[in-house]
């Protein structure tokens, strides 16, 4: 192999499409590992039966199963800071500035936004089922999917002068303002919790974080949403590593091809010097002398190769019938083109003397 075949460019994007395609399938198997366990967890009552079952299981713990209860807070619960008599367990306030930020490339005006402020609050809450039953809920902001419902949102509109704008111009920021947020988790709130249910000592039913390291999930949407939901997610990150994978095979290709093309012309001149050598000897064995065959001390210039001006003409190239050079000098051409007419060559053989 004179020289590798795969150029730099080609390297780079083969690297990065194997890379993010590796990167993806490792997300996709996990994704799809937490859709098989959700389709394989039980689907648990809350009611007074749930103790006894925790009571005879062994360790006193089901390491997945899925149940579903009303929010209530242990205790005093949050209060809305914006709307009067709203009351949860989970607060979000968050803070973000909106602005417009100048795209050169694309020449134009692009959104943007930024977090300025942002502050999650808790308090312990249970999940209350028939029977006055209880699960407490423990670390719920560790949960996935726990999509708490906007109870107040406001934008506070930027004002600037005349000297505002021309630094926005120079800039290339001009701010539209600030949302403010607020986001919870109310009391009374159908939630689906999906984890590790144990049966503590003091005889409470308590739902955390799986120790085996599956999704912990809290969800106000029901379980067969949640479990379309992260199918869906699944699917995506499949084709997304698909695709990766797709463009790497499509490098390789394009790289082999080339590569074999080379072989190809390699291939062929080796075809046509063997033909030329053989031409040649057969030449020799009836008597006639190939133009090439001796190097003379002087060679007249028009019978001179018009490439290396040091060796005699001694082959024909075919099919345009010219003779202007040797056949070392063939052999060294970048392209497979005659040097008089520029007409492609496909076959070379010996110029004879009798």
């Amino acid at each position: 192999m004179d020289e590798f075949p795969v150029r730099t460019v080609e390297a780079l994007c083969l690297g990065t499409s194997l890379a993010l395609s590796g990167i993806f399938y490792y997300v996709y198997r996990k994704k799809r590992k937490t859709v098989d366990k959700l389709n394989d967890a039980p689907h648990l009552t809350l009611d007074g039966k749930l103790t006894d079952i925790l009571n005879v299981t062994p360790g006193k713990c089901l390491q997945y199963v899925v149940i579903e209860g009303a929010v209530q807070p242990v205790g005093e619960p949050l209060r809305s800071q914006f709307q009067d008599g709203s009351v949860g367990v989970v607060q979000k306030l968050m803070l973000r500035e909106h602005k417009l930020v100048w795209n050169g490339l694309a020449r134009t005006w692009t959104d943007s936004e930024r977090v300025l402020h942002q502050r999650v609050n808790a308090v312990p809450f249970n999940l209350v089922g028939s029977d006055e039953a209880t699960v407490r809920v423990l670390c719920p902001l560790e949960a996935s999917g726990l999509d708490m419902e906007i109870i107040h949102e406001k934008f506070h509109q930027a004002t600037y002068g005349f000297t505002d704008i021309i630094g926005q111009y120079l800039s290339g920021e001009k701010p539209k303002g600030q949302l403010e947020t607020e986001e919870m988790l109310k009391v009374g709130a159908t939630l689906t919790g999906v984890g590790e249910l144990i049966l503590d000592t003091d005889r409470a039913l308590k739902l955390r974080p799986p120790t085996d390291g599956s999704e912990y999930f809290l969800s106000t949407a029901d379980f067969e949403t949640l479990r379309v939901e992260q199918e869906n997610q699944a699917v995506v990150w499949q084709v997304l590593a698909s695709v990766f994978a797709l463009a790497g095979a499509a490098v390789l290709l394009w790289v082999g091809r080339r590569y074999y093309r080379k072989l190809r012309v390699r291939w062929e001149q080796d075809r046509l010097r063997r033909e030329f050598e053989r031409l040649e000897a057969g030449a020799q064995r009836v008597g006639v002398v190939s133009a090439g065959s001796e190097a003379s001390q002087d060679i007249p210039i028009e019978n001179a190769c018009v490439i290396c001006l040091s060796q005699p003409r001694g082959c024909v190239l075919l099919d345009c019938g010219h003779v202007c050079c040797c056949f070392s000098c063939y052999e060294a051409l970048p392209q497979r083109t005659c040097p008089i007419c520029r007409q492609n060559i496909r076959r070379v053989v010996p110029l004879y003397q009798a």
